[in-house]
């Protein structure tokens, strides 16, 4: 029994011994930018007699090693490092690998929907990964677009970002996320905010395509389009299961904000779980101390003792109120139950708090001493989608990959307003259902020709209601709806896209696609007399596109793109009703027609040595039959009552014609290992026909803006030093729409709105505390400048610090 017992702990204590002994040889393999963990590293000696794979967590045990033998770290996207155990041992069990520049610029998803080298693409293509995402630290996805500084953002409220690419905006633009389609058919050509619904910690990767996209997008895709593609399950390594995730705080000093995020992945060898949740709390938005004293929230509006009261506000430079919060979630779930087919199905949910309008709530009344609105904002945004998209590889007669994607969408909106006094509040809401089906071939069996082809069918219902409710004695009443309630939107598409390597340093793209679109709307006449009682549109268009990449030699590349785009009518053109601006009511018009645009780009791309990169693009693009608003005439009268005030009567009509052109140009230097230097600089300019004749400046034509970094890394730390300037836009260069709304502007010598130039100053920072620790520090607008964006009502946050802290397992 004693020699049993003796035998026993010398057992014990060897195991104890040989699990140290283990433990000991597990390392992790980690990011060198970022400290995130890199899963299928490729470990293996000299002769490669000896391998093993990294998990999903980024460790990897190398007990298989010698202490002193050679051993080889590699991954398709990074640089391979070679080093010892010894070494690694030294260094504290942690790897730190490179990312390959050539191998992270090589592929794009979002011209073909399939990957296609970039060098053989002859459009600009802007992305950002989950590692630039990551460092930048955005608040929402707008913030996510603004920080790569190729996209002008606008805002009205905290709770919103408008694009601008190219001169276009709203609903010339097309968002796209993992390969659907989230305009729908109230998408307006006024400022929207549904791209605050994607959640920035779920995005793994973002694609902007400047310029027009309708080959593959279809309707909208005029100016560009922006590809949302969020993070996907990772399957297991092994047999077994692996459990990995991420959890991430953040805070902000100018809004008070306070968010939270956590991820789960659950892998396993056929199956894979990814689990998200977000929550944002924002609070009311400081303007800068230095600048224009006309951006100051001087007064507002407050309920007191059952009537409005107009209330000095103690701290002027407070945005009051513009604070909401959101919630966002995403489920995926993955199946692969062979080499050939791959289920993937994504849910997605987002929902705000009621968020005020702040552009609407600075509008001065008719005497220009008080304020117009008591109230005005934005019910909860909802949205939420169902993604299955099945993918089948190979041994087709006609392709090699098929991708199949439906989805379901349903988009929630409403707005609140109620004057100053005025105890009726007008209400609309609306909601939207959307479904998508698409087909997607890809066919590489024609030696130096790939084709891509595919179908697409696209149907919405749009549901609308309005109410007015008396504040004083609560009662409800209906009122007239934004749009026709029942009115349905549909489309069907089929395109075809071609990419030829006629030589090795020279490759032709080239697509065509023919869409046809239907719109069904019947008009309430209970509070307006139309003089129509239904809207048909049924009609077509052809797009389509041909460029060339040319690599004269190996550092030069040329490129030169031409494109149509259309943007058919659709619920919100046709049937709106609502008020545009301050005395002016937008009616529906029946009788619309497509636009098409017509585009040109010259690009060039000159690298010198691998030390200095210049890039730069021009761009030309015409649009006819332009859907903008202008003066018209409802049954004979040019003034009409909407919500208890006289107003003059609009609609969006097919103005004759409208164009933009401008230079993008960028550099990227590398001054050393550690340092490089990047910038950016957009310049575009616009003109739009008026009811003259005469030509007036282009709304969404946004001032030159562009940015310069100064970046610092090394492998626990990347900092970046970095200046964001935008040029002036005079009253001569603000569109008419604009002028009219001094109340978001700073006034000239002439007492004229114009939006001045402005520059801030910003540093930002991210640390690797410990393998599985990293915290990060920005500190946005250091002199406290006081600014408010081309076409924003909101003045821009004055000095920001942010403060985050990571963990991943």
């Amino acid at each position: 029994m004693k020699f049993s017992a003796e035998m026993h702990r010398c057992t014990c204590l060897f195991a104890l011994l040989f699990f140290q002994w283990i433990s000991a040889q597990e390392i992790m393999i980690r990011e060198l930018d970022t400290g995130e963990p890199i899963m299928n590293v490729a470990v293996f000696n000299q002769d490669k007699s000896r391998t093993t794979l990294s998990g999903l967590d980024g460790s990897c045990d190398l007990s298989l090693f010698d202490r002193n033998e050679r051993i080889t770290f590699r991954h398709l996207s990074y640089r391979a490092l070679r080093t010892s155990k010894a070494q690694i041992m030294r260094q504290g069990r942690t790897v730190y690998l490179e990312l390959n520049p050539e191998q992270l610029e090589e592929v794009v998803m979002s011209v073909s929907k399939w990957e296609q080298q970039k060098k053989d693409i002859p459009q600009k293509i802007a992305g950002m990964d989950a590692r630039a995402i990551a460092f930048t630290s955005p608040q929402t996805a707008a913030d996510l677009l603004q920080n790569s500084g190729k996209v002008f953002v606008q805002k009205s409220q905290l709770g919103g970002g408008s694009p601008m690419i190219r001169g276009f905006a709203t609903n010339r633009l097309l968002l796209s996320v993992d390969g659907v389609r989230m305009n729908n058919a109230i998408f307006r050509g006024g400022n929207i905010q549904n791209v605050i619904s994607i959640d920035p910690f779920v995005v793994r990767n973002t694609e902007v395509i400047f310029g027009p996209g309708s080959v593959i997008y279809g309707s909208d895709a005029i100016g560009g389009v922006m590809n949302f593609y969020t993070l996907e399950p990772q399957y297991a390594s092994a047999e077994g299961r692996e459990v990995s995730g991420a959890v991430n705080y953040r805070h902000a000093s100018a809004n008070n904000e306070h968010t939270a995020h956590l991820d789960i992945n659950l892998g396993r060898k056929r199956w894979a779980f990814l689990s998200s949740l977000t929550y944002n709390d924002f609070g009311d938005l400081a303007m800068g101390r230095f600048g224009p004293d006309a951006y100051l929230r001087n007064q507002y509006v407050s309920r007191v003792g059952g009537r409005d009261t107009l209330l000095v506000n103690s701290r002027p430079g407070k945005q009051v109120p513009t604070g909401y919060h959101q919630w966002s979630l995403m489920q995926k779930i993955s199946h692969k139950p062979n080499n050939y087919w791959n289920f993937d199905l994504g849910l997605y949910y987002s929902s705000t708090s009621d968020y005020s309008r702040y552009d609407r709530l600075i509008r001065p009344d008719s005497e220009g001493t008080g304020l117009r609105s008591a109230e005005w904002y934005y019910g909860p945004q909802n949205w939420f989608m169902g993604n299955l998209q099945v993918l089948n590889k190979g041994r087709g007669k006609f392709f090699d990959r098929v991708k199949t994607t439906l989805a379901y969408q349903r988009f929630e909106e409403s707005r609140y307003e109620r004057d100053f006094q005025d105890p009726d509040r007008y209400g609309t809401a609306e909601e939207v259902d959307a479904i998508s089906l698409n087909t997607d071939f890809e066919n590489k069996k024609m030696g130096d020709f790939r084709l891509y082809y595919g179908a697409e069918y696209v149907f919405n219902k749009v549901g609308s209601r309005g109410s007015r409710y008396n504040i004083t004695d609560g009662s409800l009443a209906s009122a007239a709806a934004r749009y026709p309630d029942g009115a349905t939107w549909q489309t069907a598409a089929g395109y075809v896209n071609a990419e030829y390597k006629a030589r090795p340093n020279l490759s032709f793209l080239s697509g065509a696609r023919y869409s046809h679109v239907w719109i069904q709307a019947d008009f309430d006449r209970t509070f307006y007399p139309f003089p129509f009682e239904e809207a048909r549109l049924n009609n077509g268009a052809l797009t389509g596109s041909l460029g060339l990449s040319w690599f004269p030699k190996a550092d030069l590349q040329l490129t030169l793109n031409g494109a149509t785009g259309f943007r058919s009518p659709n619920v919100d053109d046709i049937g709106k009703v609502f008020d545009s601006e301050p005395g002016s009511v937008v009616v529906p018009n029946p009788n619309l027609e497509p636009e098409y645009a017509y585009s040109a780009e010259l690009g060039v791309m000159k690298n010198f040595n691998d030390k200095l990169v210049l890039k730069g693009a021009a761009f030309y693009t015409y649009l006819v039959d332009a859907l903008v608003r202008r003066d018209y005439q409802f049954n004979g009268q040019d003034q009409i009552e909407y919500n208890g005030e006289l107003s003059d009567v609009q609609a969006i009509q097919n103005a004759a014609r409208a164009y933009v052109y401008g230079f993008e140009l960028g550099l990227d230097a590398y001054l050393s290992e550690y340092l490089s230097v990047n910038s950016n600089l957009t310049i575009t300019r616009g003109n739009e026909e008026d009811d003259s004749g005469a030509d007036s400046p282009a709304r969404h034509a946004a001032p030159t803006f562009g940015d310069v970094h100064l970046v610092w890394k090394n492998p626990r730390l990347k900092a970046d030093l970095f200046l964001n300037f935008n040029g002036e836009l005079s009253y001569d260069d603000l569109a008419l729409s604009e002028r009219s709304k001094s109340y978001i502007y700073a006034s000239d010598a002439n007492g004229n709105p114009y939006s001045p130039a402005w520059h801030t100053l910003n540093f930002r920072s991210r640390y690797q505390i410990g393998n599985r620790l990293h915290g990060s520090f920005s500190l946005e607008n250091i002199t406290n400048q006081r600014y408010r964006p081309y076409s924003s009502g909101l003045a821009a946050a004055g000095v920001n610090w942010i403060l985050g802290l990571g963990y991943t397992f």
